[in-house]
């Protein structure tokens, strides 16, 4: 009876475990997914829209994203003080920190501080300095060097920023061309470039949004129609032959012809940086070997990522590459690489080698911090439904408009970009719609507007502050994050109006015809800009 007895207990005491298990899951079943009271509202869009205008009100990029993340947590918890504390921190920070892409994308930009901080050990930088100042006289040559450089970098934007920037760093200075624009031409070489490059990162990501149709085809025959980003191309090298800047451009350029001041204004985050390089030691080879074998790792990497070395295609392969995983292995794996290349030339110890580690992860705090608040406000817009708000506004405004759709789908494309930060969003939010309104029925139309949607994103992304293509490009030249931001968006600006023309054009005549109507627009408007602000006095005077 006893055994019997303890039996029965045994069992009711398996029973309450179980229920008392199950009862937190049964409540959790019937209660309904959280929607915030703002999802998909125009007030979803507010939580960026306050960060990006106090980063250019107070010119202090920190707590204006970091003000504009707390915005976005008292909007989705109803302004409950526990559930902002909570979803900033545990779905927002602690969530991006944790996201394996974003992991990768942080080794990558460590590696690289590290890299650049051994190339300044060794001399290797200043030595590319003499030598560069030995065959590049002048600043038109410096400037179309970085073109020309940021061009051929086209396998992906994080890339393109960091390695360009530390290349023509020392020739950039070495011809008086300020931070501010330096910045400028490696961004707009970065994701202009890669949105027009068939093999890159970019090319792979916008294959994949394309649901029913042969993404890749779709991708070359929209290049064409993509004018925001060959006409930026064009803008750079008008400017730089020209001799034209205007807007807060104009200021940070006649400062640095007259007087020497790559900076500009007071603040100067990466002033000492200078101060780290070494004369008399190291050669020319010393940074042009690593930078070569860091390109080559990389390329390697992304195709390693996208099971190149496992069977598939060149093309399948760069088509579902991982940018995060094959940056990051590509530029560790360079790093060994380069510090064993610098111990077996003695030009540094071993000891020398570690030292930069440290050094090189200072170097990017600035830029991680950035990331990191970016990448959290944006997890505020996601989750109080940005996408989907612009989403719809997109298809109520198509109806009777379908001449104008491509310059419409630009001019939201921008937008989104613009107050999000992310190309690659708006290109998962924009072109699955447009493939939809057009699949079978006009195909030439879905070209145009799928590369309206591409322009438009790379737009907005070129000029928003939170973009992290936009922050690396301020790490890459070692300028202050709101300069670049500030003295870059007239520019910008400039080539989206021309764009924005362009895709009406390019809605009624439906043929490619339309492009070099964009170019023609494009000289005209640098003619006229020429003409009011050109700058032969100023560069003559220096």
């Amino acid at each position: 009876m006893r055994s019997n007895g303890k039996r029965g207990i045994r069992w009711l005491i398996a029973l309450a475990t179980v229920f008392a298990v199950m009862c937190p899951l049964m409540v959790f079943a019937a209660e309904k997914e959280y929607v915030p009271g703002m999802y998909a509202t125009f007030w979803s869009l507010v939580p960026p829209v306050v960060a990006i205008v106090l980063a250019l009100i107070t010119k202090e990029v920190y707590s204006s994203l970091f003000i504009g993340i707390v915005v976005g947590g008292l909007f989705y918890s109803g302004f409950s003080f526990e559930g902002t504390f909570n979803h900033v921190l545990n779905e927002g920070i602690i969530a991006v920190l944790s996201d394996s892409y974003n992991v990768g994308i942080l080794v990558f930009l460590v590696v690289l501080g590290v890299m650049v901080c051994l190339m300044n050990k060794t001399g290797g930088s200043a030595a590319f300095g003499l030598w560069a100042e030995e065959h590049i006289k002048s600043r038109v040559g410096a400037q179309l060097a970085t073109v020309a450089l940021g061009v051929l970098i086209f396998i992906d934007d994080y890339f393109n920023c960091l390695t360009v920037g530390s290349v023509m760093r020392p020739i950039t200075d070495k011809h008086h061309v300020s931070r501010a624009k330096l910045a400028y031409l490696i961004d707009a070489t970065a994701a202009p470039v890669c949105i027009i490059a068939p093999i890159s990162s970019w090319a792979a990501a916008v294959t994949g949004f394309v649901p029913g149709e042969d993404g890749f085809s779709v991708f070359i025959r929209a290049i064409p129609y993509n004018f925001y980003a060959l006409l930026t191309i064009i803008m750079m090298i008008g400017i730089t032959l020209m001799k034209v800047d205007y807007g807060p451009m104009r200021k940070h350029e006649d400062n640095a012809i007259l007087r020497g001041d790559i900076y500009t204004t007071p603040d100067r985050p990466y002033a000492d940086a200078a101060k780290e390089l070494t004369e008399g030691k190291g050669k020319v080879i010393d940074l042009a070997l690593p930078i070569v074998i860091l390109i080559v790792l990389c390329t390697a990497g992304m195709l390693y990522s996208g099971g190149f070395f496992s069977g598939a295609g060149f093309i399948e392969a760069f088509s579902q590459s991982d940018a995060s995983v094959g940056l990051s292995l590509g530029s560790l794996f360079a790093l060994i690489i380069t510090i064993i290349f610098y111990l077996l030339r003695r030009v540094l110890s071993f000891t020398d080698c570690m030292g930069c580690v440290p050094d090189g992860f200072k170097a990017m705090v600035p830029a991680i911090l950035i990331l990191t608040f970016a990448w959290t406000l944006k997890a505020m817009t996601d989750s109080l439904g940005a996408a989907p708000f612009v989403a719809g506004i997109m298809e109520s405004s198509a109806a009777g408009l379908m001449n104008f759709l491509p310059a419409i789908i630009f001019l939201i494309g921008c937008f989104l970009a613009f107050a999000t930060g992310t190309s690659w969003g708006t290109f998962g939010v924009l072109i699955p719609i447009v493939v939809v309104a057009f699949a079978g029925t006009d195909e030439t139309m879905m070209i145009i507007s799928i590369s309206a949607c591409m322009a438009g994103a790379v737009c907005g992304d070129h000029c928003s502050p939170i973009s992290d293509t936009t922050i690396m490009a301020s790490a890459g030249a070692q300028c202050n994050h709101i300069n670049h931001v500030n003295t870059q968006l007239p520019y910008a600006i400039t080539v989206a109006a021309v764009s924005f023309v362009s895709y009406i054009i390019a809605g009624f005549v439906k043929s490619v015809v339309a492009l070099p109507i964009a170019i023609a627009l494009m000289v005209v408007m640098l003619l006229v800009m020429r003409k009011i602000f050109g700058r032969e006095k100023a560069e003559s005077e220096a």
